[in-house]
């Protein structure tokens, strides 16, 4: 079963656990261990004759739905306001500052899959690690099981929907996987997600309900996204007010109008959407809709380019809306992860003036807050903290705050390993952009474009000029790059190296580090436990090096 709660990360050393994060960007999540040594079923210790010298294991931390009802009220009691569904519940329970409330919480945990295993038994099989997982006295949920072929996936996915609200736990599908970790291993990865793993979601529950008006969002790229505000109604989970409807076309095809009586559904159990009108509820003062002329926010023309579905608002940065949606995704996690920036902060600058473009962020002074409603001290501390500690992000984050179309934080991290500064990216050729593995012609030109418009490369000067790192640090030693252009896979334990170290040498010296042994990879590099991928590269015929002969790769290069 999918579990609608939150992932998570444990990390045991010789069976203690030690650390354990959210997901946060898939690289860098957020520290709950406090927290999750709180929860009676992640164990602080392992357990068994086979403990790993190092396990790193992916769960999913939920509310039961007693839990959750208990919870609602104890809030209904102290007269606070009620937790809309588990999920979100679970989610703001694990992230309380202090452990001590998550601790009357009642959150659980199910283990779902292995990240890394060094030392140990060797395992073939998923069902075999999840087996051995709950041999260390891990949460392993029992209704998972192995099924032969697309006919056994299908009755299973049938019966699961049945009992979905039977289990006593929010589910919303079903993960499907290839057991044996030779083939997983072979099907690899996409920049996204497994290739051997795919989720599939129940549909989703639907609503009826009256749509009071239809508005827009301009958002950072100036696009100009219909929604509807609706008669707020209680549907798959949450109580929704708002939904999308895309864009007009979208809007017409589906022939909805102000005052329609529409069926509402959160697609995916996230994103509430109208799938369109009852017709015979109409009453005929229902009136039809049309996309504005002129952007509600800052009156410039909305116009919508030949061959394109979105309307656009030509305000650029003038719209406070675009500036606003800009300001948020560049001060958000992904991005120059700027804590305490937030919408209610970011509509106060603009409101004041203080910010014009995200450059602004970095001029801003206590005077500019002291004296405001909600501003003291502290608050004003934290905030200017905050944006200084932002100033020495890397070049890689940087560029993903920007919001260049196309360039999210994978393919920022491979464009910024190549071009290690913001100089050198808006200097670099488009051929040679599009020549990154992982990046390719189409983002190659956003990338060129948008370092090609004036007021963008401004942007980086103003953003240099205020203190903001636009390069990355050399290394102490220039190493030369003698793995440049080769693929490595790393597995087991090597006496030496930890994983991270392994892969930041490879790395320096201009190689890279992949999942999953292929036709491409160069070397596996294999330390104690390495099992499937040894397995493949042999059949390979692809070198494998111990330790002592990764040491002479990294100093010599290939021989």
């Amino acid at each position: 079963p999918k579990i609608d709660g939150l992932a998570i990360s444990l990390v045991y050393e010789n069976g203690t656990f030690v650390r354990g994060a959210t997901r946060g960007d898939g690289e860098t999540g957020e520290d709950v261990t406090a927290n999750l040594r709180t929860i009676a079923s992640v164990p602080l210790r392992l357990i068994g004759d086979e403990v790993p010298a190092t396990l790193e294991v992916r769960g999913e931390v939920y509310l039961s739905d007693a839990a959750f009802d208990a919870l609602n009220a104890a809030q209904d009691e102290a007269e606070e306001r009620r937790f809309t569904n588990p999920r979100n519940a679970a989610a703001g329970s694990l992230r309380q500052k202090d452990p001590a409330m998550t601790a009357t919480r009642d959150l659980a945990i199910w283990v779902y899959q292995a990240g890394l295993i060094e030392g140990g038994p060797e395992l073939r099989g998923h069902t075999e690690t999840m087996t051995y997982l709950g041999s260390l006295g891990l949460r392993v949920n029992p209704v998972s099981e192995v099924v032969e072929g697309l006919d056994g996936v299908k009755a299973y996915v049938e019966a699961a929907e049945q009992r979905r609200h039977d289990l006593g736990y929010q589910t919303d599908g079903v993960v499907i996987k290839v057991d044996d970790l030779a083939a997983q291993a072979e099907l690899g990865f996409t920049a996204r997600a497994p290739r051997w793993a795919i989720a599939y979601k129940f549909p989703p529950e639907e609503r009826t309900t009256i749509l009071r008006d239809i508005q827009i969002n301009v958002g950072r790229t100036g696009a100009a996204t219909p929604f509807a505000v609706l008669e707020p109604v209680f549907v798959g989970g949450a109580m929704v007010g708002m939904a999308t409807l895309h864009n007009e076309e979208e809007l017409q095809r589906k022939d909805v109008r102000v005052g329609d009586t529409v069926v509402v559904r959160r697609a995916g159990d996230v994103i509430p959407e109208v799938l369109g009108p009852v017709v015979e509820a109409r009453s005929g003062n229902e009136e039809i809709w049309h996309m504005p002329s002129a952007c509600p926010f800052c009156g410039h023309e909305i116009v919508r380019p030949e061959g394109e579905k979105v309307a656009r608002c030509t305000g650029g940065l003038v719209c406070p809306s675009r500036l606003r949606e800009w300001l948020a995704y560049f001060a958000g996690r992904g991005g120059m992860d700027i804590e305490h920036l937030g919408y209610k902060t970011i509509d106060l600058l603009i409101s004041e003036g203080l910010v014009a473009d995200p450059a602004d962020i970095y001029s801003i002074s206590a005077a500019d807050l002291e004296g405001r409603e909600g501003w003291k001290e502290t608050s004003i501390g934290n905030l200017l903290g905050a944006i200084d500690e932002s100033r020495d992000r890397d070049v890689a984050r940087l560029l993903t705050s920007l919001g260049i179309r196309h360039v999210g934080p994978s393919v920022a991290r491979l464009v910024a390993r190549r071009f290690p500064s913001m100089g050198l990216i808006g200097a670099a050729p488009e051929d040679e952009i599009a020549a990154i593995d992982g990046v390719g012609p189409t983002i190659a030109a956003s990338i060129r474009s948008w370092f090609d418009e004036p007021e963008n490369a401004t942007l980086i000067d103003k953003l240099g000029e205020r203190g903001v790192r636009l390069a990355d640090e050399p290394p102490d030693d220039e190493l030369e790059q003698t793995l440049e252009g080769m693929s490595l896979v790393i597995t087991g334990t090597l006496d030496g190296f930890t994983r991270d170290e392994a892969k930041l040498a490879v790395e320096a010296r201009g190689g890279r580090v992949a999942g999953s042994v292929s036709g491409k990879t160069a070397y596996l590099v294999a330390g104690d436990g390495g099992g499937s991928k040894r397995a493949k590269a042999e059949s390979l015929g692809t070198p494998i090096l111990d330790a002592a002969g990764f040491r002479q790769l990294l100093e010599s290069g290939p021989q």
